[in-house]
């Protein structure tokens, strides 16, 4: 069967398995292919004569893989990838000149026409105006704070706090984390020597420091963020749960506040909240016993809840 292949879609396939495989060996590239690692080792002579930078890399976990520098062929799809790239994309609503969504389109106009009449089909009938609720942050000042971060550069960001309000604050940018379609940095503030979590549409200027700084070890950013951003509202939260904590994880969002171990068996919940109705109809769902502790709005939520739920089920 390798007979009917031709020298060239050999050449391609082993420029592909190099880049999905990085390390993998002559040997095995012969295997994909049914040919002897010597006729693999002659392929990947071709690509470099292309000047195409394939480095072998020696010792136990050594292997072909490719270089800096790389010029990339024309994107190959299948259709499955291609609506799986577009579903994602439309997965929050953006603007028509949204750069994500100008991208997307000249995707869909370099493949191939089935693929691209199927991937067009779904973005026609998906597309939608953008949230009012979520701000797509700027594409530029977004690649500067993903880029101090990857590179840990400690940066100086303009910051709106509203009309005609912006302050410059020194931070380390730990991480740019994306979460239910908004864009946030989680850093650390310098000026209030603490873990901040910003909004990076809100960021309007980056300018490095020239200083470097070190994320901390044990640090999740997603995490981080979820537990921030269940903080700092109008209502304390403070629940206590006859369950223990390994338990109640699978039911509690980090969103929805901390978890505390009080015992083996029980679990405090500490959180605010500025929707003390929304709050306990959440809370409702937990599979176990729980108290409320100490918020008298909490508790007058529940009461209410607990009456219209009463309600609705003397009408059924």
């Amino acid at each position: 069967m390798a007979h009917d292949v031709s020298p060239t879609a050999r050449t391609l396939t082993v420029l592909e398995l190099i880049q999905n495989r990085p390390g993998i060996t002559a040997e095995q590239l012969g295997d994909k292919l049914g040919v002897s690692e010597r006729a693999a080792r002659r392929y990947v002579a071709i690509l470099r004569e292309a000047e195409i930078p394939i480095e072998s890399v020696r010792g136990p976990y050594g292997g072909y893989r490719v270089g800096r520098g790389l010029r990339l062929p024309p994107l190959m799809f299948s259709t499955a990838e291609a609506l799986g790239l577009v579903m994602a994309v439309l997965e929050s609503p953006r603007g028509v000149d949204d750069p994500v969504e100008s991208a997307l389109g000249k995707i869909i106009r370099v493949l191939p026409e089935p693929v691209a009449r199927s991937t067009d089909a779904v973005r026609k009938v998906s597309a939608r105006a953008a949230d009012p609720g979520i701000r797509t942050p700027d594409p530029a000042i977004t690649a500067a704070l993903v880029a101090a971060s990857t590179e840990r550069r400690r940066v100086v960001v303009d910051y709106s706090l509203g009309p005609d309000r912006v302050r410059a604050m020194e931070v380390d940018p730990w991480a740019v984390v994306v979460r239910r379609g908004r864009w946030y940095l989680l850093c650390w503030s310098h000026a209030k020597e603490a873990q901040r979590v910003l909004r990076a549409d809100k960021v309007k200027g980056v300018e490095e420091t020239g200083a470097e700084f070190c994320t901390p070890a044990d640090l999740d950013p997603l995490a981080a963020v979820e537990e921030h951003l269940a903080m700092g509202w109008k209502y304390p939260v403070e629940i206590v749960i006859d369950a223990p904590i390994d338990r109640i994880r699978h039911w509690i969002a980090r969103s929805m506040g901390r978890l505390e171990a009080m015992s083996e068996d029980q679990t405090r919940l500490v959180a605010s909240t500025d929707e003390p109705l929304w709050y306990v109809s959440k809370l409702a769902e937990l599979p176990a016993p729980y108290r409320i502790i100490g918020s008298p709005e909490l508790q007058e939520a529940a009461r209410n809840l607990a009456g219209r739920l009463l309600e609705a089920s003397k009408n059924a």
